[in-house]
């Protein structure tokens, strides 16, 4: 017999050895199912793609024994064609159908959206691998859901560091209305305005974008970042071409995943040539997301990526990627599956020490949900496309690419590192002009001052005013005593030439301004203008006033209240014009202390110098004003106005009369004219004028030096011509003085009897007109009388025989008083009848007991 050998197997190549061992070990692994919605086709097919290179990284997940060496990961896909609405019928069938899925992934925002939004209620994760809607990054609205393609946010921190590097501090955005560069851009503004960046302008358009773009070139933009897509960008720098918004001055950031010769694909939509198009897209600068890992490195899947693309392409079957859908997205969808293998490979020890295991999972076990969560959290590897890593929000953090546009073709000019904030530059960026532009036009302040001419010109002026009050003053004083200028109230007159003097000198700190003193004085200089020229008003205008108030008030009045004020009290005179100046210093001090003086910098429209030069000129102007300045010059301008109004009536009431006690009365009225009517048109002139510091200073300081010129002439003049031509002079004064009381009282002598011979006439006067008055009243009553009696008369001759024929016994009855003449019969020979008639020799006379005293007293 022979000998029993012990049962073996035939022998068998290695290769299929190693793959039987593999298919038991498959065997007897626990299957783990993914369910999974990829785009074919619709808005964005990236599905194309990312399905292969989802279905690699199962293959070589499932292939590693350190990795879930248990289980095996099983992908369960359909299409959704980034539809949500198809999404939500192949979600329902996800999630309805066995077997249990333990992770969902979608792929476009709008399928993402609509399914982490839902998953929680079933207690699933969720892991993007297309989805870049900011609106995802919500932890309150989406608590499960990560992604590993970032957020579209994630552009913002590159920008914002550029926008350091460069040192801008201000930029300009544009932005197609829609949901996901809306939500980028409010993630921008929050970011800039964190690193102290302001955004100036923020505009946005639906389809047409030329509004927009003109308001950006009319508010001055300069680092503009545009968020819209391919399309419509044609269309923007269309407009850009046609509003010369680039070059040297400006700089555009754009998106970078648009195709590389997006600009010179022709668009029926614009009307711009591609040469147009291609010097307008010149140098602008594009942030892209790393989604292919630059750097020669093997991380968790064991592969560089130049290693993924060959495989890619091999299991692509040789397709063109540029039409393939997805293909740059394949490496983010390839690092999602390993994303989910390590994460669940974490959660196998803290399961089972909780007495849970994988396969447990059912969509009420939250159990194993939060342990997932947590290990999805937590993951940081390296993958094809980079570091992998999630923040706070469950969205990708990942390098990002910074190109410029250079000759028509994009040149890499760094990196950006948002994990660890580093930004590697290469240092090739290239400029149309100099450097890098300025974020704005360089403003250059220039204030605007006082021509010196001027002012030197008018401060003559003001001098040669204040020297000729001076000699005014001194001749006043010095001839106080002569009687001639006693009766022009010399004390007036001195208090009106030392006013002139004031508002003459007030034009001095009218005219100083930043030019002469710092500004930390300025405001010294504004208290002076205020109280000089106030005071200086009030003294000067108010003793003339005060004069003419005199005259007016005693010669308007009733007899009797006329002898009461004739005699002139100099004291009431002086404390008139102390009233005034009192009104005024109290105003003045209440104005200081509760809203006090201050500069104020009023800018005017930016001029822009000759020459190319990129700046523009800031004319300024330095100003004395108060919070409330309007309604302090209202009171004063009132106040001061109803006195010019009433000092224009008073002189005009007085002009006619004449009295030795103020002699210069009528000077002092016509010195009020011309005050008044230079003060109203001067007072809103300036105030209009108040922006151009030339014409303003001019009319306001040769107002006062033609007023003050005009009262000192007009009173002061007049005076030394009389004393010049007639000799009246100080050395005359005691001669005066001895004479100048039997003058005064011969004068005053003759004015008593004048007013008493004229109260006398008046007496006399008023007794002829009470006699004529009732002459005129009996006149009257005898015509009424006879009337009457003629009535009765004609009465009785109707019912009675005729009346007897009357004889005059004495005809001189009937004769008119002497130096009359006689009344004739005639009646219509009279103008008047009826008068003549009561002279008729006529019975009636007789019956009338008409004596002819009577008639005497008629004729008188």
């Amino acid at each position: 017999g022979g000998t029993e050998r012990p049962f073996s197997s035939p022998s068998l190549p290695l290769p299929l050895l190693v793959a039987a061992v593999r298919d038991s070990l498959t065997r007897s692994k626990k299957k783990l199912y993914i369910g999974a919605l990829f785009p074919m086709s619709g808005g964005w097919p990236g599905g194309q793609a990312c399905l292969p290179s989802a279905q690699m990284a199962l293959d070589l997940v499932n292939k590693r024994t350190d990795i879930l060496p248990d289980y095996e990961l099983e992908l369960i896909h359909y299409d959704s064609m980034c539809d949500p609405g198809e999404a939500t019928k192949l979600l329902y069938d996800l999630l309805y159908t066995e077997p249990i899925k333990i992770v969902l992934m979608p792929g476009c925002s709008s399928v993402s959206t609509l399914v982490a939004e839902a998953a929680r209620m079933w207690n699933l994760i969720v892991l993007s691998y297309g989805s870049s809607s900011p609106a995802l990054s919500n932890r309150q609205r989406f608590p499960t859901f990560f992604r590993t393609h970032p957020s579209a946010t994630l552009h913002n921190p590159t920008r914002v560091q550029l926008f350091q590097k460069w040192k801008w501090t201000k930029i300009a955005t544009i932005q197609q209305t829609t949901e996901v560069f809306t939500s980028t851009l409010d993630d921008l503004e929050e970011r800039v305005r964190e690193a102290g960046i302001e955004i100036s302008v923020r505009q946005s358009f639906l389809t047409d974008p030329a509004v927009a773009v003109k308001n950006l070139k009319r508010q001055d933009a300069r680092i503009i970042v545009g968020l819209f897509y391919e399309t419509e960008a044609r269309k923007v720098f269309c407009e850009v071409y046609k509003e010369k918004l680039y070059g040297k001055k400006y700089v555009w950031f754009l998106i970078g995943w648009y195709a590389d010769n997006w600009f010179k694909i022709k668009d029926a939509s614009i009307n711009c040539t591609v040469e147009q198009m291609t010097e307008a897209v010149e140098g602008h600068v594009t942030t892209e997301i790393v989604m292919l890992n630059p750097e020669t490195v093997r991380g968790a899947s064991k592969l560089t990526s130049q290693e993924f693309l060959a495989q890619l392409m091999s299991k692509l079957g040789g397709k063109n990627p540029e039409e393939t859908g997805g293909f740059q997205e394949a490496p983010l969808a390839y690092d999602a599956v390993w994303a989910l293998a390590l994460a669940l490979n974490k959660t196998v020890g803290p399961l089972k020490a909780k007495g849970h295991r994988l396969e447990d999972f059912n969509y009420n076990n939250r159990d194993i949900t939060v342990e997932i969560y947590r290990a999805m959290n937590t993951s940081s590897f390296e993958g094809v496309s980079g570091h992998v890593v999630f923040d706070a929000q469950g969205s990708r953090m990942a390098w990002t690419l910074i190109e410029q546009l250079q000759g028509g073709s994009y040149k890499k000019i760094g990196y950006y590192d948002s994990t660890k904030g580093n930004l590697s530059w290469y240092g090739n960026d290239k400029w149309i002009g100099s450097g890098p532009p300025a974020d704005q036009t360089v403003v250059i302040e220039e204030f605007r001052y006082l021509s010196q001419k001027l002012f030197v010109s008018v401060s003559v002026f003001a001098g040669l005013g204040i020297l000729l009050g001076i000699v005014c003053l001194t001749f006043n004083i010095y001839n106080r005593n002569v009687r001639y200028i006693q009766n022009s109230q010399p004390y007036l007159n001195n208090m009106t030439a030392v006013g002139c003097m004031m508002a003459l000198a007030a034009i001095f700190p009218l005219g100083i301004d930043g030019l002469h003193v710092h500004r930390r004085q300025f405001p010294v200089v504004c208290q002076f203008r205020l109280w000089l020229l106030g005071l200086g008003f009030s003294i000067a205008y108010g003793s003339m006033f005060t004069k003419i108030w005199w005259v007016h008030t005693v010669f308007t009045k009733k007899d009797e209240k006329k002898d009461k004020r004739k005699h002139l009290e100099p004291w009431k005179l002086y404390a008139t014009v102390g009233v005034l100046l009192c009104i005024d210093i109290l105003s003045l001090i209440i104005w200081q202390i509760l809203d006090p003086l201050h500069i104020t910098v009023e800018k005017f429209t930016r001029e822009a110098p000759k020459g190319d030069l990129d700046v523009l000129i800031q004319p300024l102007l330095e100003h004395c004003s108060s919070e409330k300045m309007t309604t302090w010059l209202g009171v004063v301008y009132g106040y001061k106005g109803l006195l010019l109004l009433l000092g224009i009536f008073l002189a005009y009431e007085t002009k006619s009369i004449s009295t030795e006690k103020i002699n210069d009365h009528r000077a002092v009225g016509m010195a009020i004219y011309n005050v008044a009517v230079l003060c109203m048109i001067t007072a809103p002139v300036t105030m209009i004028l108040s922006s151009q510091q030339d014409a303003s200073f001019a009319f306001a300081s040769l107002a006062i030096v033609f007023s003050v010129y005009i009262t000192l002439v007009v009173l002061f003049v007049p005076k030394m011509r009389r004393l010049i031509t007639r000799g009246e002079w100080q050395s005359d004064a005691q001669e005066t003085m001895k004479t100048g009381s039997s003058t005064n009282n011969n004068d005053e002598e003759k004015s008593r009897q004048l007013e008493r011979e004229n109260k006398e006439l008046q007496k006399i006067i008023q007794e002829k007109e009470e006699r004529v008055s009732e002459l005129r009243n009996q006149l009257s009553e005898r015509q009424a009388l006879r009337s009457r009696r003629r009535a009765s008369t004609i009465t009785n001759q109707n019912h009675s025989p005729p009346p007897l024929t009357i004889t005059h016994s004495d005809p001189r009855s009937l004769a008119p008083p002497p130096g009359y003449p006689a009344p004739t019969t005639d009646l219509h020979s009279h103008p008047f009848a009826n008068s003549s008639s009561l002279y008729q020799p006529d019975s009636n006379i007789s019956r009338n007991n008409c004596h002819p005293s009577r008639l005497q007293l008629l004729y008188k």
